[in-house]
C-alpha cells in the first residue's frame, strides 16, 4: 500500500481559514466562532506579528493533521543575546488519527527549521489551558503564581497621584522600564515597544470580543510630568483580576502599588477583587502583601544550538509576563 509523507506548510488562505475554524476552545482563549476569527485576523496584523509570527500546519494531501504557531523572538540568557523559537497554539487537527503523534511531528519539524535558521533556544508554555506535546530535551520551569492583597486607607480613598489611561505614547517608556527590571534576571525576553504593543493589543482584543460584560481591560499609567513613570495592565474576567504586566521607574514598585490602590478605590462599595499574577522575584510594592499559590503554568525551554549551554534555570532566574503567553 502506498503511503505519503506528511508535509509542513505555511498556513495561508483557505488552509488558514480551516485551521482557525478547527482551533479547540483550550487554544482559542475562550472565544468561539466569528469572535475568534476576528481575534485571529486582527492579532495577526499588528506590526510585531507581521514580522515575528507565522502559522504552520502538518498536512497529508488535503488532511489537516496538526497546527502550531511559530514566534521569532530574542532574549537574554546570562546577559548574552539569544535567538528564540517560540511555539504556541499547538493542537491536533480534525484529520489526525489517535496515537499518530501528529502534533509531536509538527513541533519537531519546526524546531529543526528553527535550528537551521540559527535559533539558540525553543520556548513554549504548558498549563491546564495551553497544551504542548511531551517531547524530550525541554527543561520545565514552574512560573510562580502569586495572590496580591492591596492595603487600603480607612477612608477607602485613592492615593494622591495622576492616573490616566495608557496609550501608544507610553510604549517607549514602558519598554525602558521593562529593560531596567529585567537586567538582573538570568533569562528574559527582549520586550521592545512593538512587542509590548502587540501584547496589550491582544489583551484588548480579548476583552472587546468576549461576551458582553464577561471581560475587561485596565491599562493605566502613573505620570511624572508628562512621562509614564509606572503602569499596570490588568485583565478582569468574571470579577477576578489578573496582572498581565506592570512596571515602575521606582525600584520599590511604590507607584505600581498606588495604581492598584487607585483602581480598587474607584468602586469603594464593591467586594475587594481577588488579584493574581506572575510578578518578578523580589518585586513587592510596599502597599502589597503577596501570598504564593501552587504554580499553574510551566515554562518549557530547550537548547537548540551550541551558543546556549545547559540552562539549569529556576523560577527566580526568569522574568516572564502573562502578556507574553503565546
Amino acid at each position: 500500500m502506498f503511503h505519503t509523507i506528511p508535509t509542513v506548510v505555511r498556513a495561508e488562505g483557505a488552509l488558514l481559514q480551516r485551521l482557525v475554524a478547527a482551533t479547540p476552545p483550550t487554544t482559542s482563549h475562550g472565544l468561539r466562532g466569528e469572535a475568534f476569527k476576528t481575534f485571529e485576523a486582527a492579532g495577526s496584523r499588528t506590526e510585531w506579528a507581521l514580522r515575528h509570527r507565522r502559522r504552520f500546519a502538518l498536512v497529508d494531501g488535503s488532511r489537516l493533521l496538526a497546527a502550531a504557531t511559530r514566534y521569532d523572538l530574542t532574549g537574554r540568557l546570562d546577559q548574552r543575546p539569544v535567538s528564540i523559537c517560540g511555539l504556541g497554539a499547538v493542537f491536533e487537527g480534525p484529520d489526525h488519527s489517535i496515537g499518530d503523534g501528529a502534533a509531536e511531528t509538527l513541533v519537531e519539524r519546526l524546531l529543526q527549521d528553527a535550528t537551521r535558521d540559527g535559533a539558540d533556544l525553543a520556548l513554549a508554555l504548558r498549563d491546564s489551558n495551553v497544551t504542548f506535546p511531551q517531547l524530550p530535551g525541554f527543561e520545565a520551569i514552574p512560573l510562580a503564581d502569586v495572590e496580591l492583597t492591596v492595603a487600603e486607607s480607612a477612608r477607602h480613598g485613592a492615593p494622591m497621584m495622576t492616573v490616566r489611561g495608557g496609550g501608544d505614547r507610553d510604549l517607549a517608556a514602558i519598554a525602558e522600564m521593562g529593560r531596567a527590571r529585567a537586567r538582573p534576571f538570568r533569562f528574559h525576553l527582549d520586550r521592545d515597544s512593538d512587542l509590548v504593543k502587540n501584547a496589550i493589543t491582544r489583551t484588548r482584543l480579548l476583552a472587546g470580543l468576549a461576551p458582553a460584560g464577561s471581560r475587561q481591560l485596565e491599562f493605566v499609567i502613573a505620570e511624572e510630568g508628562i512621562t509614564a513613570a509606572a503602569y499596570v495592565v490588568i485583565s478582569v474576567v468574571d470579577g477576578r483580576w489578573t496582572v498581565e504586566e506592570c512596571g515602575d521607574r521606582d525600584g520599590s514598585g511604590a507607584r505600581v502599588g498606588a495604581l492598584l490602590q487607585a483602581l480598587i478605590a474607584r468602586e469603594p462599595a464593591e467586594t475587594r477583587p481577588v488579584i493574581r499574577g506572575w510578578l518578578p522575584a523580589g518585586f513587592v510594592p510596599p502597599q502589597v502583601t503577596i501570598a504564593s499559590t501552587p504554580p499553574a503554568t510551566t515554562l518549557l525551554i530547550r537548547v537548540l544550538s551550541a551558543h546556549a549551554r545547559r540552562l539549569n534555570l529556576s523560577s527566580a532566574d526568569v522574568l516572564y509576563w502573562r502578556s507574553d503567553i503565546f
